[in-house]
């Protein structure tokens, strides 16, 4: 009930300012640090996106939130070609919200919404069996900048060029949402 609750009542992020108050106080881990698997089953250094503004979002095939896909989705052909990379990690945390196996979940983003950026293996996001990668990017104590607790499907967090945790957005806040337009340029310059 505290996860619907935080929906529409927890932290929306999107601060800048604490990034940039922070940024000399991280502790020197990045989310190069991890390797994760794709879609496929294959594993993926996150080294590989080192130079890139990267928006990493947890996200669910049969949330109420689904439809942000499309515009996270027109974000990153916006700004792909300028570095920017969106990376999508299912997730069934949110009262069962993504059931499929990782063929299912990939032919439903595929079909629905015509989904090209990376998409990974399922992951959990919260709780005993949190993944490292979403350990680092919900505790200040090991990103440096934010908590961020993961409140439900589709919160997103904002990566700079050297992989450093820069700031994170609401379930709820869409990505054509002036806040996130002009952090993701904040970071491209």
């Amino acid at each position: 009930m505290l996860s619907i609750f935080n929906l529409f009542f927890g932290p929306k992020g999107g601060n800048m300012d604490t990034y940039q108050n922070n940024k000399a106080m991280n502790t020197g881990k990045t989310i190069y640090d991890f390797t994760m698997k794709d879609i496929d089953g294959k594993p993926v250094s996150l080294k590989q996106y080192e130079g890139k503004v990267v928006l990493i979002v947890n996200v669910a095939s049969e949330c109420g939130l689904t439809p942000q896909y499309k515009e996270i989705q027109a974000l990153y052909d916006q700004y792909k070609s300028q570095g920017f990379i969106v990376l999508g990690f299912p997730a069934n945390n949110f009262m069962g919200q993504e059931p499929g196996t990782e063929s299912e979940i990939k032919s439903f983003c595929s079909k629905n919404y015509g989904v090209t950026f990376p998409m990974f293996s399922k992951i959990s996001v919260k709780g005993d069996d949190i993944d490292p990668l979403y350990q680092f990017l919900t505790s200040k104590e090991k990103n440096g900048i934010t908590d961020a607790a993961v409140t439900w499907n589709f919160q997103k967090f904002l990566i700079d060029k050297e992989g450093r945790m820069a700031t994170f957005f609401a379930p709820k806040t869409s990505v054509t949402d002036e806040k996130v337009i002009n952090a993701v340029k904040e970071l491209l310059k």
